[in-house]
């Protein structure tokens, strides 16, 4: 790799496709070849316009082509990534992120953001079957595949049901064990609503999107087994990242 960087390209002045292009063709080209592997940051604006002898818009623009078909993403303040293989997050009865993420040979993890006791809004209020104002507990997470963030997740359990949640969370790192551990065996998936919509400035931070990159959003109720409302989940995946697949 390091010796086809420092060899003269040769692009194509006046032979009527822009210069940008070309760029795009030439890393479309690499990438495909195994130059650059899934993951893999590219060099820095500054090295790939000197490289190519063009002006960083030129290069840019290249890029933001590249971006937009899916092969790289731009990560602010972190460079330029070969995107890797999407994700296929399945949808089902029992749907566990790690399971799912180690179904696929990659390495699940999670980052706690916060986990505080707030007064229901209507709509966590609706979906627990419980009274407007009463106390919820909400942890909220970064989950992470092969140590890049892919999700933001709410998730919001009426406080009076899980007594004991916080401390088992903070020792098991995982709300299904947490629920284990204070005594709820499992729980399933009642209902998915599925919505996409441009990215917030907070979700764009925490799954390093550019601006207006879109974000799925999963909106569910996992049940106990006595078929009561156990949590309220809000997840917000990268777009470019995971596809949601829904099994009957």
């Amino acid at each position: 790799m390091t010796d086809s960087f420092q060899l003269p390209l040769g692009l194509q002045r006046g032979s009527g496709t822009a210069l940008w292009r070309q760029i795009e063709q030439t890393l479309e080209g690499e990438i495909a070849a195994g130059a650059w592997a899934p993951g893999m940051r590219l060099p820095t604006e500054s090295e790939l316009a000197l490289r190519f002898a063009v002006n960083r818009l030129t290069l840019r623009q290249a890029i933001a082509a590249l971006a937009e078909r899916g092969l790289v993403r731009v990560e602010q303040g972190r460079g330029t990534f070969v995107q890797e293989q999407v994700i296929d997050y399945r949808i089902g009865r029992r749907t566990r992120f790690s399971e799912n993420i180690s179904r696929q040979r990659r390495e699940p993890a999670g980052r706690l953001l916060r986990m505080v006791d707030l007064p229901a809004s209507a709509p966590v209020a609706r979906e627990l079957a419980m009274r407007v104002g009463a106390s919820v507990l909400l942890i909220e997470t970064v989950g992470m595949v092969d140590g890049r963030p892919v999700s933001v997740g709410s998730h919001f359990f009426s406080s009076a049901r899980v007594p004991g949640m916080k401390e088992a969370y903070q020792a098991e790192g995982s709300i299904t064990r947490a629920l284990q551990r204070i005594g709820v065996a499992d729980y399933v998936r009642r209902s998915t609503r599925i919505t996409t919509r441009p990215a917030e400035s907070e979700e764009a931070r925490l799954l390093h999107l550019p601006k207006n990159r879109p974000v799925l959003v999963s909106e569910s109720v996992n049940i106990d087994a006595a078929g009561k409302p156990l949590e309220y989940g809000l997840a917000r995946f990268a777009g470019d990242r995971v596809q949601l697949v829904v099994e009957s």
